[in-house]
């Protein structure tokens, strides 16, 4: 934490980064704001991970929660939230007590304009914004089959990439010079003076070569030099996390996934 400034506090980041995911919910294709939350979701996809709800206040109460489970059994999404642990420290249990699981908590990572380190790209590897949609396609299909799925895109995730690129988001992908796409990496548009960096993912055959360091070194560059204070984000495990350490970020504050499944 040495890095980042001293008159930024701990409470005012946790406020910042829960600000910056109700802002960015706000912008999802569908909105439903009920009680003390804000539901984003996108009619073009089924995914949990797009579709979910955040508070927007401490202040829930258990009929709240009862009218968000019914919004999003609406539209046919799961309910599902993510949050700030802080934002609204007894949330948890009115969500468990409404048969919600819990699905993760982790820790989040902040960077700042002063703390960001950007190393140089790969030898053989470009990091830079697409050219064209067929880039887009190749670079969401090697982020896919990063995550686990198939090396395949479809019309529906270009067309969204190109909405948030339309809002201010950044996206920039890894190309070898071979003209493979090793990785792709974004950051969602400014959302009350931060932006969450995310979906840094390298194919597990380019992996351990400094490309994920030089995905999210360029992708929180590009956030800063769109008018971004503060960029954040999770790490899924310590390789990640030395990863990010390494390119300016460190550890500030809990996060929670909650879903009723």
């Amino acid at each position: 934490m040495d890095r980042i400034p001293k008159l930024i506090m701990q409470d005012s980041l946790d406020g910042f980064v829960q600000n910056s995911v109700i802002a960015q919910l706000r912008q999802r294709p569908r909105v439903v704001e009920t009680g003390s939350f804000v539901l984003g979701w996108d009619p073009s996809s089924d995914s949990r991970f797009i579709s979910y709800a955040t508070p927007t206040s401490a202040a829930a109460t258990a009929a709240d929660v009862a009218a968000l489970v019914a919004e999003f059994r609406a539209v046919d999404r799961v309910p599902r939230l993510e949050y700030v642990v802080s934002a609204a420290p007894g949330l948890e249990g009115q969500l468990l007590a409404a048969g919600f699981t819990v699905e993760a908590r982790h820790d989040y990572l902040v960077c700042t304009p002063d703390s960001l380190v950007v190393p140089a790209a790969p030898d053989g590897c470009t990091i830079a914004a697409p050219a064209s949609d067929a880039e887009i396609a190749a670079a969401v299909a090697a982020q896919n089959e990063a995550f686990g799925g198939e090396y395949a895109s479809t019309e529906a995730d270009v067309a969204r990439v190109r909405r948030n690129l339309d809002k201010g988001a950044v996206f920039v992908v890894a190309r070898l010079d071979s003209g493979e796409f090793a990785g792709a990496g974004q950051a969602g548009s400014p959302s009350a003076g931060a932006s969450e960096v995310a979906g840094i993912a390298v194919r597990p055959a380019y992996r351990r070569r400094g490309i994920a360091g030089a995905l999210t070194a360029e992708v929180t560059r590009q956030a800063f030099a769109g008018g971004v204070e503060i960029g954040w984000l999770e790490a899924s495990g310590e390789d990640s996390w030395r990863v990010y350490e390494r390119v300016g970020f460190a550890a500030t504050g809990k996060r929670l996934y909650i879903a009723l499944d």
